[in-house]
């Protein structure tokens, strides 16, 4: 099965998220399909904290993919700010 999910980066105590496309059997740092966006929940005041690429979550999601709890509140989150 497909999922779309977050993938984590950055240092130690900065965290940093990107949105990716992978088989969920693979581990959560292993290789992904594709990348959809990224999440910086430590983004200073007046930088972009979180971008997705609404058209590819949709493709993906007609494709059978599944949104994990987190990314599925994020991807809401900025559909709404987006809107």
């Amino acid at each position: 099965m497909v999922v779309i999910r977050l993938r984590r980066g950055g240092a130690n105590k900065r965290p940093f998220y990107h949105l990716v496309v992978a088989d969920s059997r693979r581990a959560a740092s292993g290789k992904f399909l594709e990348r959809l966006g990224f999440y910086d929940p430590k983004a200073p005041q007046g930088r972009e904290a979180l971008r997705v690429n609404l058209e590819r979550v949709k493709h993906w999601q007609g494709r059978g993919a599944q949104l994990s709890a987190t990314a599925g509140r994020l991807v809401k989150q900025f559909a709404k700010k987006a809107a």
